[in-house]
């Protein structure tokens, strides 16, 4: 944890450069990346054949997603008044709170909270709830590679599930949480795309992220764990696909008499399939990524 010292500009009191952040975000590439998208993992897909290689592929882009929330994590414990709850967080939406939420201005609501164990059927459960400890503000975090393709209405339902469940937030992690205390709720929609970021409707981009933990350099601190994790990936991707080469080019002992007759071997249509269908890495090496983030950082109140 490192203090900062200017204070020119939005500066906050931690900052996200320590050496002990770099290690853990260190120590995060190489679990994730050892475990399904090491070297090894490519060149034994590539050996079996393309439905191996397309489940590795396909695995891609929620170790990634993985990677960002553990990052944020990790980026918000800089700052010792927040707590990042990314577990056990089913919260009750129930008909009454719904109603409300749909048929009311914001304002009119802000006070009202609602009994977290009258819920309904419906459910909507963040990707995060970051609690400030010491102002006691709540912000319930949803995120999404992109909000681009959403229509109004699409988002208008997301963002209303969102308060409702804001309602019983209060209760929900004083009862289920150690007694956890809120005394503000806020929703927010966070997106890497950057066409779509909405402030008055609190759509963020990853780069405001700096706001939402109060952790000067935070979205910097995301954006270059992503990048980190893309160049592991890419370095093994290129290791297996050199090492595949090269077997390909040895010389093979054919049998005498081979029990199938050539004739006799039926093809297979899907594993001629490209990797263009799989839409998950190309022949380049470059696997395209998720991304996560915020939008603008709203004004102070």
């Amino acid at each position: 944890m490192t203090k900062l010292k200017t204070t020119t500009g939005p500066v906050y009191s931690y900052s996200a450069h320590g050496p002990e952040l770099k290690q853990q975000f260190d120590a995060l590439i190489d679990e994730l990346v050892e475990t399904s998208l090491s070297a090894d993992a490519f060149s034994n897909a590539l050996s079996v054949g393309i439905d191996d290689l397309a489940a590795v592929l396909r695995s891609l882009p929620a170790l990634e997603g993985r990677l960002i929330e553990l990052g944020i994590a990790a980026v918000a414990s800089c700052n010792p008044d927040l707590k990042v709850l990314t577990q056990n967080l089913r919260l009750p939406v129930s008909p009454t709170a719904l109603q409300i939420v749909e048929m009311n201005d914001a304002k009119n609501f802000r006070a009202l909270t609602f009994d977290s164990d009258m819920g309904g059927r419906k459910t909507y459960t963040p990707d995060f709830v970051i609690l400030n400890l010491r102002t006691n503000t709540a912000h319930i975090v949803d995120a999404k590679r992109s909000v681009y393709t959403y229509d109004r209405v699409r988002l208008d339902d997301l963002q209303n599930r969102m308060k409702a469940a804001g309602l019983v937030l209060p209760d929900f992690l004083y009862k289920v949480h150690r007694r956890l205390n809120v005394k503000e709720v806020r929703v927010v929609i966070l997106t890497a795309d950057n066409r779509k970021t909405d402030l008055t409707s609190g759509i963020w981009h990853l780069s405001q992220l700096d706001h939402l933990v109060q952790v000067q350099g935070a979205g910097a601190a995301i954006a270059s764990l992503q990048s980190e994790f893309r160049s592991h990936v890419e370095a093994n991707w290129k290791q297996a696909c050199e090492a595949f080469t090269q077997s390909c080019h040895l010389p093979i002992a054919l049998p005498l008499q081979p029990e199938v007759e050539l004739d006799d071997v039926e093809t297979d249509g899907e594993d001629n399939q490209s990797f263009e269908d799989a839409n998950v890495i190309d022949v380049t090496g470059n696997p395209p990524m998720i991304k996560l983030g915020f939008a603008q950082v709203p004004t102070r109140h």
